[in-house]
């Protein structure tokens, strides 16, 4: 019998500190070649595209995860998970959050390896959903003393500010303009939908960690490429959409392609990550396929 998994289900079962350590294991499966995870694929149909993400778990699983354009229903999305050895459906999970929770987690992931061992005081460009899983991940493998959210609309950021203090018992407080809340931070997450830079590598203090989840395309960016060209280390949670993804990302054609690593290189010692405390290090983030299913998998015993 296929196992069906709601929101309700997910935010019951799922802990970020699991979470951030099954996306470590999915990077590094990634990275040796046991996972496989192409770019993603994008159909056009009509007034809105569907979006397929796929992978395949040597000897144990294979799925994908399915979501549109249209923007009828909020992040409603599909992802399902087949028994490789039997090609059965094992599990499915229909809804809003394990694709966004699974997002979080690779940025939790990447914060534990590239941020300093130190880090406590973080800073939040945007206060949505992408803004959320990430806080609550980073929480997972940081001790937070003090977090700091900036969104232009000011009720939004209030919200946001008093969920994660109620939710999360952190101390979260909203910021008048990206720059305060940039400054003295030690861990920087951007994730607006902006299409202008919201940050400048000036405001970030020796050692930041930056994360950028907003749209990452020429001409179309919340993190401009001099900051990228800045930093000391950039790396990403996947080359292949990094690179091979249209239209274009940002460090297409730049010298930080040459420099570009992948997460799972560096969570398995093959690349190099931050090397020093004051070293800026940015985790360009646009999504490893096959981990929703991985998520999935892990969460109904097949992973």
């Amino acid at each position: 019998m296929v196992e069906l998994l709601t929101d309700t289900a997910v935010l019951a079962t799922l802990r970020a500190r699991d979470a951030v350590q099954w996306m470590k294991d999915a990077a590094v499966a990634a990275h040796r070649g046991q996972l496989h995870a192409p770019a993603r694929i994008r159909a056009d149909i009509g007034a809105g595209s569907l979006v397929v993400t796929a992978g395949h778990l040597d000897g144990r699983w294979y799925g994908y995860r399915a979501y549109d354009t249209f923007g009828l229903v909020a992040g409603e999305q599909v992802v399902v998970v087949h028994d490789a050895e039997l090609g059965r459906v094992h599990a499915m999970a229909v809804g809003a959050e394990l694709g966004p929770r699974r997002t979080g987690a690779l940025g939790g992931a990447a914060a534990d390896v590239l941020a300093t061992a130190d880090a406590s005081r973080l800073a939040l460009i945007g206060a949505g959903t992408q803004a959320w899983t990430q806080l609550w991940a980073i929480d997972a493998v940081r001790d937070l003393a003090e977090v700091r959210v900036f969104t232009r609309d000011p009720a939004h950021a209030d919200g946001f500010a008093r969920r994660a203090r109620e939710q999360l018992g952190v101390a979260c407080v909203p910021s008048r303009s990206a720059r305060d809340a940039v400054d003295g931070a030690d861990l920087v997450v951007c994730a607006t939908p902006s299409t202008e830079p919201v940050l400048s590598y000036d405001w970030l203090a020796p050692g930041a960690y930056v994360a950028t989840l907003g749209p990452k395309q020429m001409g179309r960016h919340e993190i401009g490429i001099d900051l990228l060209e800045a930093a000391d280390v950039v790396v990403t949670d996947s080359l292949a959409q990094a690179l091979e993804q249209e239209p274009p990302s940002t460090v297409v054609g730049t010298r930080v392609e040459d420099h570009l690593h992948e997460l799972g290189a560096v969570l398995d010692g093959a690349a190099t990550g931050r090397t020093s405390h004051d070293q800026v290090c940015v985790f360009y983030s646009v999504g490893l396929a096959g981990t929703e299913p991985y998520l999935l998998a892990k969460l109904t015993s097949l992973g």
